[in-house]
Formats: C-alpha cells, sequence, structure tokens
C-alpha cells in the first residue's frame, strides 16, 4: 500500500463507523500558550477531556501534523541514527467522548490491523496496564491474538497522564514484530528495541487525578487513540526502516540529485562508515526538511526564542549535516517542492505557501553559512587547545551559541564526532547569567507593580468589567492595599492583548484619586492609583463615579480597530503565510508585528493603504460581542467563522468574543475595546515599516487625530523644503552670475530651466486646499501632499546638481584667472637669502582650490617658497609650497613655515615638507601674519 492509500483506508475505516473525519489542526498550536508545538493528535480535544468543552460528534478520527522537539518527547538525536525517530511525524487517531470504550476501541484496532491491512496476527502484541483486567479480557474476547501475546506493564509503559493532576487512565499499546522470521519474545516487547516497536496506542481515560495523588473515576469515560503513520506505512510496504517507504524516498531522492551523494541505506554492519556518514545526514536532512516545512506552513518562524529557537536550532543541524555531503550553499530550501508534490494533497496549506516557506528556509541557510564556517574554525581551535581532555569546556560552548548562532546540541553532535562531551553544566550556567541580565533590563517598574499585587494574593476581590457599554458608573470601592484598589465594577480597561489601559478618575464625596494602570490577576481586576483628595481607606465601602479619560479611550479604540483591518489588509496584499506576532494598541499610534521575510514594497504600503481607507470610507459596522452570555466556545466561534483570527500567546478561555469587521472581511478573537463602525476611525496612514528581527517585521501608523497630526507635519516639511528650493535656487543664479562675469564670453547653460523651476515652486506652494471631511478626502489630500513632495525633491535634486556643476564651473574659472596672475607674483618676489619668497592673499571658495594654487606656484617658482592666504567660510586658510631642490638640501620645512603663521592668527597645521596647510580663527590678523612670512622664513633659515 502507498502512503495515501494507508491515510485515505485507515480514515474511511472509522468513518464507516459513524466517526466524524476532521481536519488535522495546526502544527502551531495558536490557541494553546502551553505547547511550543502540537506533539499528539489529542491536543486539538484538550478541551473536551479537560471537560471544558464539547463538540458536537462524540466520535471522531484524522490523521495529526505533529512535532516532539523538547521535553520529555525529545528523541532528536535519535533522529537519522536509526529507522523510526522523527522530529515530524503524523498520527493517526481516533477519538470516543462519553462514547464507546474499550471493547470497540480494541475489536477495531484488531480488525483494521488483520483483516483490513492483513498484517500477519502473529507479529502483533498487546500490551495493558497491570491492573486493567477489563482491557485484557477483551483483548481475549473481541480478538483472537495469541493469548501468549498479551502483557502487563506498570504505569511508565502503559498508564497515560495529560500532567500531574487532569484526566488520565490505563492505555493498551499494539506492538509488531520486524525481526526476519517473526519470531520475537516477549523479552523484546517494550525494551527499546528496533525490531519491536510500538504502532499503535490505545488510552482509556477513566480517572482524574487531583493534586493529592488520588484517582477519582470520571462521569464520562473518553477514548484517545495514536498511531505512528510513518511506523505503520513501513509495516505495511515491508520495509525495516521508514525512510525506505514512499513517505520519504522522493525526499531522499532529491537531496542525492541536488547533492550529487549516493543513499544505501541498508545499515549493514560493514558499511564503510564514509558511507554510513552519508545515509545518516541525508536521513536527519529528509527529517528535518518536513519539520521546518509543517512548522513554517503553519505560521512560526526561525528565531532566537520558543518555538522559533526550536525551528532554528532543526535548520542548522540540517545546514551542519549538509556539510557532510559537500554543500556550502544554500539547498534545504530546494526540497520544498518535492515535500509539497507528495503531501500537499492531505495538506494543502503547504502548497499555498509553498514560496514563503521557500524564502524563509532559504534566508536562515545564507545567514548560518555566513557564519558556519568561522564557528567551525573556533571549534576546531578549541578541539587543539584542549589536548587530552574529553570535555569541550561550556564556556567555548556558549561563545559559540551567542556568537555565532551554534545551539548546544549542534556543539554536542561535533563534540560526539571526535568522542568528547560536551560541558553542559557551565554551557547552561552561562545561559541563566544572560537571561537574569536580560530580566533586569526589562521593564523594572511594570514587574515591580505586578510582583507587588501578586504577593498580595486574595487581599483583592473580583470585578466586574463593564468598560465595553459604559465609560462612567457608579461603583463600589471594596478594597485598598497600599496605592492598589479593586472595585465591585469598573469601566477601566485593563491592558490585555496588546490594548494598553485605561486611566481615568474615581471620585466620592471627599475623595478624588488618578487611576493610573492596571493589573489583571484572574478575575481580579486591580487599579493603581494617585490619590489627589482625600484618604482611599477611608473612602472604603462607600460609592465612588467612575471616569475613563473619553478621549483618550476613543483614540485607542480607533487604532485597536484599525489594526484589526490592517491586519486582514496585509495579508490580503502580502499572502496569507502572514500572522500577528505582537501589537500594541495606544491612544497616539499602533504597532503591529507580523511574519513576512522582505520588506514591503512601496507599492505593497500603498495598496495596503488603500484597503484600510476603503474600508474606513464604506462605513462597516465593528459588531462586537460585548455581553458575555453572548460569547462561544473555540469551536463554535470556529464553525460559525472559518476565517476567524487566533493568536499564540494568546490564553483564551472556556469562551471567547467574537470582533466581527464584514464577516468575509475580518473576524477576530479579541476582548478589546472598538469602535462602533470603520468610519469612526477617520483616516489611515502608515508612520513607519522595517524589520525588528529575522523574518518579523513591524509597522506603525496612525488614525484620526494623530493621522492629521502626521499630515501637519509633513506639510511643514513640505513648505521647508520649498523654502530650501528657493534658497537654492538663488544660490544657482547668483553663481550662475558670478561664472558670466569671471568671462564675459562664457555661455553656461543651466541643466534645468530656472524659470520653470521658480514658476513650480509658486504653484506647489498653492497646490493645497484643507479638505472638509475626513476619509476620502484626507487621503486623496495626502496624495496629493505626497506628489507634491515628490515634485519639490525633483527640483532640489535637479537645482542641487546644477548648484554642483556651477560651482566646480566657477572654481575652474577662479583657477585660471589666478593661475594667469601667478607669473606676476612670482615675478614680484622678494629674495631672503638668495631664496625666492612669494606670501601673499588669494580669493578661493575651498581648501582643494587652494591646495591647487600653491601647487601651481610651486611649479612657477623653479626654487623658492611660497605662502598663500585665503579667507573660507569666515576662517583663515593657509598653504605653503616648497621647490624640490631646497627641500632635498634640507634647507627649509613647509610644515614649519605654516605652522609659524598660523600661530599669528590663533591657529595650527603642518604637513609634509614640500606641502603644508593649516588654518586659524582670527581673520583680523592674517594681513599681518602675511606681511610677518618674511621674517620667519628667514628666522628658519639660519637654523
Amino acid at each position: 500500500m502507498t502512503s495515501s492509500e494507508v491515510r485515505n483506508s485507515f480514515l474511511k475505516f472509522f468513518q464507516d463507523r459513524g466517526h466524524t473525519i476532521v481536519p488535522s489542526a495546526s502544527v502551531v498550536p495558536h490557541d494553546d500558550p502551553t505547547l511550543l508545538f502540537t506533539n499528539a493528535g489529542m491536543n486539538q480535544f484538550k478541551d473536551v477531556f479537560l471537560g471544558t468543552g464539547k463538540r458536537s460528534y462524540t466520535r471522531s478520527a484524522d490523521t495529526q501534523k505533529c512535532i516532539r522537539v523538547s521535553g520529555k518527547h525529545n528523541d532528536l538525536e535519535e533522529v537519522g541514527r536509526d529507522t523510526y525517530h522523527h522530529t515530524f511525524f503524523e498520527m493517526l487517531g481516533n477519538w470516543s467522548f462519553g462514547d464507546y470504550y474499550k471493547k470497540e476501541a480494541i475489536e477495531w484496532a484488531w480488525d483494521l490491523l488483520t483483516n483490513v491491512w492483513g498484517i500477519p496476527k502473529s507479529r502483533l502484541w498487546a500490551t495493558v496496564y497491570k491492573d486493567d483486567d477489563e482491557a485484557e479480557q477483551f483483548w481475549r474476547n473481541v480478538t483472537d491474538i495469541d493469548r501468549s501475546h498479551i502483557l502487563r506493564f506498570g504505569e511508565k509503559e502503559n498508564f497515560w497522564e495529560m500532567g500531574e493532576t487532569g484526566p488520565c487512565g490505563p492505555c493498551s499499546e499494539i506492538h509488531i514484530d520486524r525481526t526476519p522470521t517473526g519470531a520475537a519474545t516477549a523479552s523484546l516487547v517494550n525494551a527499546g528495541s528496533p525490531e519491536v516497536i510500538e504502532i499503535w496506542n490505545l488510552v482509556f481515560i477513566q480517572y482524574n487525578r487531583d493534586d493529592t495523588g488520588k484517582l477519582t473515576p470520571l462521569p464520562a469515560k473518553h477514548v484517545d487513540t495514536g498511531m505512528g503513520f510513518e511506523r505503520i506505512c513501513a509495516a505495511l510496504q515491508g520495509k525495516t526502516s521508514n525512510y525506505d517507504t514512499d513517505v520519504f524516498t522522493p525526499i531522499i531522492k532529491s537531496i542525492g540529485e541536488i547533492t550529487g551523494k549516493p543513499y544505501d541505506g541498508s545499515l549493514r554492519p560493514d558499511l564503510p562508515k564514509s558511507q554510513s556518514d552519508l545515509d545518516t545526514s541525508m536521513r536527519v536532512i529528509a527529517d528535518h526538511i518536513r519539520t521546518l516545512t509543517f512548522a513554517i506552513g503553519d505560521g512560526a518562524l526561525p528565531s532566537n526564542e520558543g518555538r522559533g529557537y526550536v525551528l532554528r536550532r532543526i535548520l542548522r543541524r540540517a545546514s551542519r549535516f549538509g556539510r557532510n555531503l559537500g554543500m556550502r550553499e544554500p539547498f534545504i530550501y530546494q526540497l520544498v517542492p518535492t515535500l509539497v508534490d507528495s503531501m500537499s494533497y492531505m495538506f494543502p496549506e503547504i502548497k499555498a505557501k509553498q514560496e514563503h516557506i521557500q524564502r524563509v528556509i532559504k534566508g536562515e541557510e545564507e545567514g548560518f553559512n555566513a557564519t558556519l564556517d568561522r564557528g567551525l574554525e573556533i571549534f576546531e581551535t578549541v578541539i587543539k587547545e584542549m589536548g587530552h581532555s574529553k570535555t569541550f569546556p561550556g564556556e567555548d560552548a556558549f561563545k559559540l551559541y551567542d556568537t555565532f548562532g551554534f545551539p548546544v546540541d549542534l556543539t554536542q553532535l561535533m563534540a560526539e564526532e571526535r568522542g568528547l562531551r560536551v560541558d553542559v553544566g557551565r554551557f547552561t550556567e552561562l545561559m541563566e547569567e544572560q537571561r537574569n541580565r536580560a530580566r533586569e533590563s526589562g521593564k523594572a517598574d511594570r514587574v515591580k507593580a505586578i510582583s507587588k499585587v501578586t504577593d498580595m494574593g486574595d487581599d483583592f476581590a473580583e470585578s466586574t468589567f463593564i468598560g465595553y457599554s459604559e465609560l462612567e458608573s457608579e461603583v463600589i470601592l471594596n478594597r485598598v492595599v497600599e496605592n492598589f484598589v479593586s472595585l465591585d465594577r469598573t469601566p477601566f480597561y485593563v491592558e490585555s492583548g496588546g490594548q494598553v489601559n485605561d486611566t481615568g478618575i474615581l471620585e466620592g464625596e471627599n475623595f478624588l484619586a488618578e487611576v493610573v494602570s492596571s493589573i489583571r490577576q484572574d478575575k481580579k481586576l486591580i487599579h493603581e492609583i494617585r490619590i489627589l483628595k482625600g484618604n482611599a481607606r477611608a473612602a472604603l465601602g462607600e460609592q465612588l463615579h467612575a471616569r475613563v479619560d473619553s478621549t483618550r479611550r476613543h483614540n485607542i479604540e480607533r487604532n485597536h480597530s484599525a489594526t484589526h483591518v490592517v491586519h486582514e489588509a496585509l495579508r490580503r496584499v502580502l499572502g496569507n503565510h502572514l500572522h500577528q506576532q505582537g501589537s500594541l494598541v495606544a491612544p497616539e499610534y499602533l504597532r503591529f508585528d507580523f511574519n513576512h521575510f522582505e520588506k514591503i514594497s512601496p507599492e505593497h504600503l500603498k495598496a495596503i493603504e488603500d484597503i484600510v481607507n476603503e474600508k474606513i470610507a464604506e462605513s462597516i459596522p465593528v459588531n462586537a460581542l460585548n455581553d458575555p452570555k453572548e460569547w462561544l466556545t473555540i469551536d463554535q466561534a470556529k464553525a460559525k467563522y472559518p476565517n476567524v483570527k487566533m493568536f499564540f500567546g494568546d490564553k483564551y478561555g472556556d469562551r471567547v468574543r467574537i470582533v466581527e469587521i464584514d464577516p468575509k472581511f475580518s473576524v477576530e478573537l479579541c476582548g478589546g475595546t472598538h469602535v462602533k463602525s470603520t468610519s469612526d476611525i477617520g483616516f489611515f496612514k502608515f508612520k513607519n515599516e522595517g524589520s525588528i528581527a529575522s523574518g518579523i517585521r513591524r509597522i506603525e501608523a496612525v488614525t484620526g487625530d494623530s493621522a492629521l497630526d502626521l499630515f501637519n507635519l509633513q506639510e511643514k516639511s513640505i513648505f521647508e523644503r520649498i523654502e530650501h528650493a528657493e534658497g537654492l535656487l538663488g544660490k544657482v543664479q547668483d553663481l550662475l552670475s558670478d561664472v558670466q562675469q569671471l568671462d564675459s564670453k562664457a555661455s553656461i547653460v543651466s541643466p534645468i530651466s530656472l524659470s520653470a523651476s521658480a514658476g513650480d515652486l509658486e504653484q506647489l506652494k498653492k497646490a493645497y486646499e484643507r479638505p472638509t471631511k475626513v476619509s476620502r478626502e484626507l487621503r486623496r489630500y495626502f496624495e496629493r501632499q505626497t506628489a507634491v513632495a515628490r515634485n519639490v525633491d525633483d527640483i532640489i535634486l535637479r537645482l542641487s546638481d546644477a548648484l554642483r556643476l556651477l560651482e566646480r564651473e566657477a572654481g575652474r574659472r577662479r583657477m585660471k584667472s589666478l593661475a594667469g596672475d601667478i607669473e606676476g607674483l612670482v615675478a614680484a618676489a622678494v629674495i631672503v637669502n638668495g631664496i625666492k619668497l612669494v606670501a601673499t592673499k588669494v580669493e578661493t571658495t575651498s581648501v582643494d582650490e587652494l591646495k591647487l594654487l600653491g601647487d601651481s606656484l610651486r611649479t612657477k617658482l623653479g626654487s623658492g617658497v611660497g605662502l598663500m592666504a585665503s579667507i573660507i567660510d569666515n576662517k583663515v586658510s593657509l598653504v605653503c609650497v616648497v621647490t624640490d631642490d631646497l627641500v632635498a638640501a634640507k634647507k627649509i620645512d613647509a610644515g614649519k613655515v605654516v605652522g609659524a603663521v598660523a600661530k599669528l592668527v590663533g591657529g595650527g597645521g603642518g604637513g609634509k615638507p614640500h606641502m603644508a596647510t593649516a588654518g586659524g580663527k582670527d581673520i583680523g590678523k592674517l594681513d599681518d601674519a602675511v606681511a610677518q612670512t618674511q621674517s620667519i622664513v628667514e628666522s628658519l633659515l639660519k637654523k
């Protein structure tokens, strides 16, 4: 059977037995922040087992995408070295929620394995929990398994628990004998042998364990089963290795084609080590590309923390094994199309996001390859310095991680290849020190406040939030601890989901306080106050008037609703791979972080802005379920709104609140406050867009009054630029006149039409008309403003080019004019101790011009000393030149001459013997300094 046939036949088998076939949950559990990755089929039904949720069906089946790379299920070091451990795998499963139980689960499992799939009954073994007589009896009575193949084991092997407390129960595992003769003994079951491995686990959830460890029978009993897809494919295809099934062979074939390396895969003991290393590397890469593809396809991205760090480790581990195949350039991303071809029929999301997945992987490969070689050099250096030691220092492992991005398990892998171990204990200490430093540099004040409230524990009472519909209300002050209070009901929103706290006033007959911040502790809403009048304890139990700062709240609501709209606009323009990675909704602006691997072009930014402003202009009602009684379960929300957005990191309760902006446009789970209609947002405008981490980008934007403030700021900038352009125009015209005066025959043509520029600037000044409405008209106003800014910038650019051209031309003409005077200066030179000396003032516009004149004077002198002075930018500039014969004879040094003259004008300088420059501040003394040059030269010649 092909792998596709295995999947299809499993699902059909249980569909025929009344099971609802459900799609695989995302391998990135956005609605369960307790998990890095979905690691079992039961994850999406966790709420049912906990008794906090229900489904519309009592039987279901699916094939679930799973990743196991951390915690107790961490088999990373075994991946590729053996035949059956993987970081990514599929789990075929069937469930009963208070419906059928042990009898049917066992009977159907046996029926599918032996009658439908035809696995020899003699090769199957069943294990049950040591006290589960019921399960053993069903194995004996409803199947024809060899009675000697039913074994009992303890809690470690055959008792399943969700956690230290909660639902749990015995399980029955089915193992398959893969020995050549099919004559395995009971000693190989649960012995970690690849010859007899578990393929299916039937979990019977019948107890609840409390915090004392006591087991209590559940009112409803459930079945949760999980079958390893890759393992059953190997069994049904007659393979001893999962990597030899059609699940992996297309990928391994592609690796071979890309790298030009052969794959043996026989795992023979006599296989040469060189070939064994190649095979291991290809198996590792084949496994890891599956993990990367499915995780990135479901919204995860490589990063330096959490699940992102796990992905980065996986990718870098694959890159390291790629070096064993001679690959020094990015290549792993080229394997994605092969995986898409073989698996997208069941998991279409990887085809829809193929381009994004490849871009992310390639980008990571490029980034890591740039440092891998250097890291390997450091590793080799440490190895040489270790001498005969067998322990790779933890300090060096930390340096490789911190400086070169080497995950410690990659360093362990390289050390293991040399027969060494890494001092992981010291590495861990250094990591913890780094984390502590990071924590200390965080938001200390906020952390202290939260810590203080947490320590107060039960001192506060529960509050009811009424702020969705009321911004003012009469409330009762029911708790006071230091400068923190709680109310029986409160209109003040507590920071959550990116939306900041409300501020406002608490007022009574003899009491007045400002609410400055708030903290949530379960159902307790605790407000930090600053007392303006009276005493909080004296007001305890009294009725107060609570009033939210409504202007601030309305600005926050504009930005929050705009965040929902821009999220969907981003997805529509950039792709549905995009997911929220963080947000801030403040009164002044909104910030939105999302996964995307390249800079957003100006064209795309404009398209996104246009979508948002179009939705604002459409005045779409923003429907939010403000009454908690109307809130839905997660499943109800998913069923009613297939496009509903949920985000990792948001901990959702039993029931969730929906915020809908046109059910076909934007539907999100959200507890924040919003405007009544998109028209209330007023206007939307981007402020900034950029990268904040690898694969994570951030936009900042403004709405309403803040957008008008931005407009006014930009308008001011435009008029400042127009003034700058007018100044440039004046300079160009003045300089053009100077050039023409330098040579009456000159015919200088400016690269722009000066009269046209002047006319353009006058027109641009009049280009605005203040809009009367805020939305479509303001958007057009912004667009007109942008066009004007572009025109002004174009004029500035052309005027700047003209100014540079004219400055060069004026300089050239001045030099030509002055050069003609140099012969006259040389003819008028004075003789000092037999040496010609020229000391004079000249008009130049730059030090470079002055140096060019000095160089020309040096050539014309033949033998002598020249000093030229000029006033440039209201400062003295000097240059001294000495001819080669005097330098060779060491009679005089240009640096000493110019330095002595510079002192007379309050400055200094120096340079080479044949040419030196200097400067000074006192232009009033320049004439006297030039006049004293002769005596300075005479003095130096005597020395």
